[in-house]
């Protein structure tokens, strides 16, 4: 590793995914507005369904990250108390625009709306967040499509800040659909080459497992799960986990306590939550090019 990185007070590396967002939002730009004139504009379109104030932040974020892109967006807020039919034909209308090249419908939906239906209407191709039955069959059979935005920003953050994947023992805490299936799938790809675990909160010993391993991601949503004793001396620790306390938000790693053992550490806030708006702008990027509305890109590295 080299000593470019900011560090913690214990010596660990910063892994900054506001710098990277914006390294990589600056990125996207440049190829949009290299395509010159004469291109559709890219467009990303979102579904809210409800008040909840954290969705609509996270919403409002991503549509400023996607105006500093060079991107349009399209929005369509829903009230709590909308039916299934009312959320399910917006969708539809915005599978059916061709103006409309990346769809992302807010999760959670509230608890009366059926989401795996809602979800069955975006068309793979569109399913910026890599969410669908379709794109997590795409990805388990590694065929083209849209990777899950935050296990995406994970890989991203490895690349940028050259941690060592390739023989290296990964350890992924958490097994949702979200994040832990397809992040442990992601690592394991042939050209990333981990060996990955997959546990989570009823594995036996889980400290002891978590300290055989070079990269640890807490991914369980539970707070502060992962101190000290979990990590090895010079492992990298990834915080992906989201919990909302008295406190305010925290992530599944103990942050003061791991940060004088790990070699590299993602902060919380300012960690993998940015590289997710910033894997969504690229996956919406992709979108247009899949759906033909713009030329075909170099073709990336398999697993990026």
């Amino acid at each position: 590793m080299t000593t470019e990185f900011d560090r913690t007070p214990g010596g660990a590396i910063i892994m900054n995914g506001n710098a990277l967002r914006d390294e990589t939002v600056i990125r996207l730009r440049s190829e949009i507005q290299a395509m010159g004139l004469g291109m559709p504009t890219v467009c990303l379109a979102t579904v809210l369904v409800g008040d909840d104030k954290p969705s609509q932040i996270y919403v409002r974020m991503k549509h400023k990250k996607a105006a500093e892109a060079g991107m349009t967006s399209k929005h369509v807020g829903l009230p709590p108390t909308a039916t299934q039919a009312e959320v399910e034909d917006a969708v539809r209308a915005l599978a059916a625009d061709p103006t409309v090249h990346g769809i992302l419908v807010q999760i959670p939906l509230p608890a009366h709306l059926n989401t795996e239906a809602v979800l069955d209407l975006v068309p793979a191709d569109k399913d910026v967040d890599g969410l669908t039955e379709a794109s997590m069959g795409r990805l388990m059979r590694g065929r083209p499509g849209h990777v899950p935005c935050t296990p995406k920003g994970v890989l991203r953050l490895l690349e940028r800040y050259s941690i060592a994947t390739a023989g290296m023992r990964a350890v992924v805490i958490g097994r949702s659909s979200l994040v832990g299936l397809p992040l442990a799938v992601l690592l394991a790809r042939k050209g990333i080459d981990a060996t990955v675990t997959l546990a989570h909160s009823r594995t036996n010993d889980l400290a002891a497992v978590c300290r055989e391993a070079d990269i640890v991601v807490g991914a369980a949503g539970i707070a502060g799960l992962i101190t000290a004793e979990f990590v090895k001396p010079g492992a990298t620790v990834i915080d992906v986990g989201v919990s909302r306390t008295e406190s305010g938000i925290v992530g599944d790693v103990d942050f003061d306590s791991v940060q004088s053992v790990a070699g590299a550490i993602t902060p919380m806030p300012g960690g993998t939550g940015p590289m997710t708006i910033a894997c969504l702008l690229e996956n919406t990027l992709e979108a247009a090019r899949m759906l033909g509305a713009l030329p075909l890109a170099t073709a990336l590295p398999e697993g990026r």
